[in-house]
């Protein structure tokens, strides 16, 4: 669990969530809103760890971010936050804008560009 080793794992995908479970079975109601509101955007390819597989990893996620809790975002290496401002992101458009950055466009654009049409 040393800095280095989380450092890497932050940054082997622009999209890197730590979370308890797996997107296909999350463990805990924080990580599945999560995985939730990343499959809103259509954002399928991230990376995600399940910490409760790794100890070690749990605590230094949190010593890296210096946040203590998890589910934890990170877009492009920089430690985004949990849930809750993961949520709070989506609801005022700022996640959409943070995908565009990373080249990842929101599902949610084109679900907005078809209500336009109707």
């Amino acid at each position: 669990g040393s800095r280095e080793a989380v450092e890497r794992l932050v940054r082997e995908h622009p999209v890197v969530v730590f979370m308890k479970g797996s997107p296909a079975q999350p463990l805990c109601g924080f990580s599945n809103a999560v995985v939730q509101i990343l499959r809103l955007h259509g954002v399928e390819d991230y990376r995600a760890h399940d910490v409760l597989q790794d100890p070690d990893l749990r605590q230094g996620i949190k010593n890296y971010s210096n946040w203590p809790t998890i589910p934890q975002v990170y877009l492009n290496g920089e430690f985004v936050g949990g849930c809750d401002i993961l949520l709070q992101m989506h609801q005022n458009g700022d996640l959409v804008e943070e995908l565009k950055k990373l080249g990842i466009r929101s599902a949610l654009l084109d679900a907005e560009k078809d209500e336009e049409k109707k």
